[in-house]
């Protein structure tokens, strides 16, 4: 049995991740931004051990929320599901940051930094990823015209490299990252054309799978299947500056 924490997991694929590992005898503590959702939360997954509540909006909530998980004590795996989408309009959260940035990438990187370090980590990217840029010269949108489906793309890049970032550093977890297909979500909508059956195994596979294939790091999946992540994920160069510029903004460093 493996003890599993899942980000943004009140409704959609992260509720779904968690009633599959629920249902194979995994111990797992889910998260929704407020108390209403998460009462309902509870009752979609009884099961659950807790759910942690806090807005990832702030970098104030998200340390709310990494010490709410701490507090529970150590995890297996945790799965980074938490996401706005691609049809958001610009909005700046109390922190002055767009929050599509604050909650897709900045909060990822903060519960990374402040959880304690479990066995696996698992990011959720999206198949918008492979045709962007991550534009770390103006991750805030300061220079550019706000597009929000360019927005959610680069955040998603973000959070590969930051996967990417974590095996290299970290060589004691398996850090991975992957794709849930495009699929009929609130987040995704009603036309969505992916599998919906597919969109939510991957990553309870890779938190808590019991064979060799999720023994790996550094490494990008679809449908429980290795394929190639945008190049820039690889960039050691722009890992390091996607951490040192989250670091920044954030004013909390990665452990060594």
């Amino acid at each position: 049995m493996s003890r599993i924490f899942i980000s943004g997991s009140s409704t959609g694929l992260g509720l779904m991740a968690g009633q599959l590992l629920s249902e194979q005898g995994h111990q797992v503590v889910l998260h929704a931004r407020n108390p209403s959702r998460a009462k309902e939360t509870a009752q979609a997954l009884p099961a659950a051990e807790a759910v942690v509540v806090g807005n990832l909006d702030t970098i104030a909530g998200a340390c709310s929320v990494a010490e709410q998980v701490n507090a529970l004590g150590r995890f297996d795996a945790v799965i980074h599901n938490a996401a706005v989408g691609y049809r958001e309009s610009y909005q700046l959260t109390k922190d002055g940051l767009p929050h599509v940035f604050a909650i897709n990438t900045l909060s990822a990187y903060i519960l990374t930094a402040l959880i304690e370090r479990p066995k696996r980590l698992v990011y959720l990217s999206s198949g918008m990823h492979h045709h962007v840029d991550a534009n770390l010269d103006d991750i805030l949108w300061k220079k550019r015209r706000w597009n929000g489906a360019d927005a959610y793309a680069e955040s998603k890049l973000h959070d590969t490299i930051l996967s990417f970032a974590i095996a290299r550093r970290w060589p004691d977890v398996f850090s991975n990252a992957l794709e849930p297909g495009w699929v009929p979500t609130k987040m995704g909508g009603p036309g969505a054309p992916d599998d919906m059956n597919q969109a939510h195994r991957t990553q309870a596979w890779l938190a808590a799978g019991n064979d060799s294939a999720v023994d790996v790091s550094g490494q990008y999946f679809y449908h429980l299947a290795p394929m190639a992540a945008n190049p820039q994920a690889q960039d050691p160069i722009l890992q390091d500056s996607l951490l040192a510029t989250c670091q920044r903004i954030s004013g909390i460093s990665l452990p060594v």
